[in-house]
Protein backbone atom coordinates (compact mmCIF):
# COMPACT_ATOMS: atom_id res chain seq x y z
CA UNK A 1 0.00 0.00 0.00
CA UNK A 2 1.33 3.25 -0.88
CA UNK A 3 1.24 6.00 1.99
CA UNK A 4 1.36 9.87 1.52
CA UNK A 5 1.97 12.89 3.69
CA UNK A 6 -1.52 13.85 5.75
CA UNK A 7 -3.88 15.22 2.98
CA UNK A 8 -3.57 19.49 3.51
CA UNK A 9 -6.95 21.00 4.51
CA UNK A 10 -7.07 22.52 1.13
CA UNK A 11 -6.71 19.12 -0.42
CA UNK A 12 -9.31 17.74 1.94
CA UNK A 13 -11.81 20.51 0.63
CA UNK A 14 -11.37 19.67 -3.14
CA UNK A 15 -11.66 15.78 -2.57
CA UNK A 16 -14.73 16.32 -0.97
CA UNK A 17 -16.08 18.46 -3.39
CA UNK A 18 -15.05 15.92 -6.28
CA UNK A 19 -17.18 12.90 -4.25
CA UNK A 20 -19.57 15.42 -3.85
CA UNK A 21 -19.77 15.60 -7.32
CA UNK A 22 -20.02 11.90 -7.96
CA UNK A 23 -22.37 11.32 -5.26
CA UNK A 24 -25.36 11.99 -7.48
CA UNK A 25 -26.28 8.50 -9.29
CA UNK A 26 -26.57 10.88 -12.80
CA UNK A 27 -23.49 12.17 -12.54
CA UNK A 28 -22.08 9.33 -11.81
CA UNK A 29 -22.91 7.51 -14.81
CA UNK A 30 -22.40 10.61 -16.64
CA UNK A 31 -18.76 10.47 -15.78
CA UNK A 32 -18.73 6.50 -16.09
CA UNK A 33 -20.12 6.49 -19.59
CA UNK A 34 -17.69 9.45 -20.74
CA UNK A 35 -14.55 7.56 -19.32
CA UNK A 36 -15.38 4.78 -21.97
CA UNK A 37 -15.59 7.01 -24.51
CA UNK A 38 -16.64 10.37 -26.45
CA UNK A 39 -20.34 11.37 -26.55
CA UNK A 40 -22.76 13.93 -27.45
CA UNK A 41 -25.33 14.94 -24.74
CA UNK A 42 -27.91 13.38 -26.79
CA UNK A 43 -26.58 9.97 -26.67
CA UNK A 44 -25.62 10.44 -22.76
CA UNK A 45 -29.18 11.21 -21.96
CA UNK A 46 -30.37 8.42 -24.05
CA UNK A 47 -28.06 5.86 -22.03
CA UNK A 48 -28.63 7.62 -18.36
CA UNK A 49 -32.42 7.62 -19.16
CA UNK A 50 -32.68 11.69 -18.73
CA UNK A 51 -33.79 14.61 -20.63
CA UNK A 52 -31.13 16.28 -22.33
CA UNK A 53 -31.72 19.42 -20.42
CA UNK A 54 -30.74 17.14 -17.42
CA UNK A 55 -27.83 15.89 -18.72
CA UNK A 56 -26.39 19.03 -20.16
CA UNK A 57 -27.17 20.79 -16.45
CA UNK A 58 -25.13 17.41 -15.07
CA UNK A 59 -22.49 17.59 -17.19
CA UNK A 60 -21.64 21.60 -17.00
CA UNK A 61 -21.30 21.21 -13.70
CA UNK A 62 -18.82 18.65 -14.10
CA UNK A 63 -17.04 20.35 -16.72
CA UNK A 64 -17.14 22.87 -14.21
CA UNK A 65 -15.13 20.77 -11.57
CA UNK A 66 -12.57 19.10 -14.29
CA UNK A 67 -13.79 15.84 -13.51
CA UNK A 68 -15.47 15.51 -17.83
CA UNK A 69 -14.13 17.94 -20.52
CA UNK A 70 -15.93 19.03 -23.66
CA UNK A 71 -15.06 19.56 -27.40
CA UNK A 72 -16.90 21.47 -29.99
CA UNK A 73 -17.46 19.26 -33.29
CA UNK A 74 -19.48 21.37 -35.36
CA UNK A 75 -22.82 22.14 -33.08
CA UNK A 76 -22.46 19.36 -30.92
CA UNK A 77 -20.66 19.12 -27.79
CA UNK A 78 -18.54 15.98 -27.11
CA UNK A 79 -18.01 14.67 -23.50
CA UNK A 80 -15.24 12.61 -22.59
CA UNK A 81 -13.07 12.01 -19.56
CA UNK A 82 -9.15 12.10 -20.29
CA UNK A 83 -7.79 12.94 -16.61
CA UNK A 84 -5.50 9.91 -15.64
CA UNK A 85 -6.74 10.38 -11.89
CA UNK A 86 -10.36 10.76 -12.73
CA UNK A 87 -10.34 7.28 -15.24
CA UNK A 88 -8.78 5.46 -12.38
CA UNK A 89 -11.24 6.69 -9.85
CA UNK A 90 -13.98 5.42 -11.51
CA UNK A 91 -12.40 1.96 -12.21
CA UNK A 92 -11.58 1.78 -9.09
CA UNK A 93 -15.30 2.36 -7.33
CA UNK A 94 -16.87 0.06 -9.94
CA UNK A 95 -14.02 -2.46 -9.24
CA UNK A 96 -15.26 -2.29 -5.70
CA UNK A 97 -18.71 -2.26 -6.10
CA UNK A 98 -20.14 -5.47 -7.58
CA UNK A 99 -22.94 -5.05 -10.78
CA UNK A 100 -25.60 -6.27 -7.86
CA UNK A 101 -24.68 -3.22 -5.90
CA UNK A 102 -22.87 -5.53 -3.00
CA UNK A 103 -19.41 -5.14 -2.31
CA UNK A 104 -16.53 -7.24 -4.79
CA UNK A 105 -14.87 -9.61 -2.90
CA UNK A 106 -11.54 -7.88 -2.13
CA UNK A 107 -8.57 -9.57 -4.46
CA UNK A 108 -6.06 -11.27 -2.71
CA UNK A 109 -3.80 -8.75 -0.11
CA UNK A 110 -0.28 -8.43 -1.04
CA UNK A 111 2.13 -9.34 1.59
CA UNK A 112 4.57 -6.89 2.56
CA UNK A 113 8.18 -7.87 2.58
CA UNK A 114 9.37 -8.50 6.28
CA UNK A 115 11.44 -5.03 7.32
CA UNK A 116 14.85 -5.25 8.13
CA UNK A 117 17.53 -2.14 9.22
Amino acid sequence: MTTYPEPTKAQLESAAGTFAMLSAPVRLHLVALAAQGEYDVGTLADRVGVSIATASQHLGKLRLAGVITARREGRRHIYTVDDPHVLNLVDQIFEHIAPDGSLAPDPPRRTRPPHTD
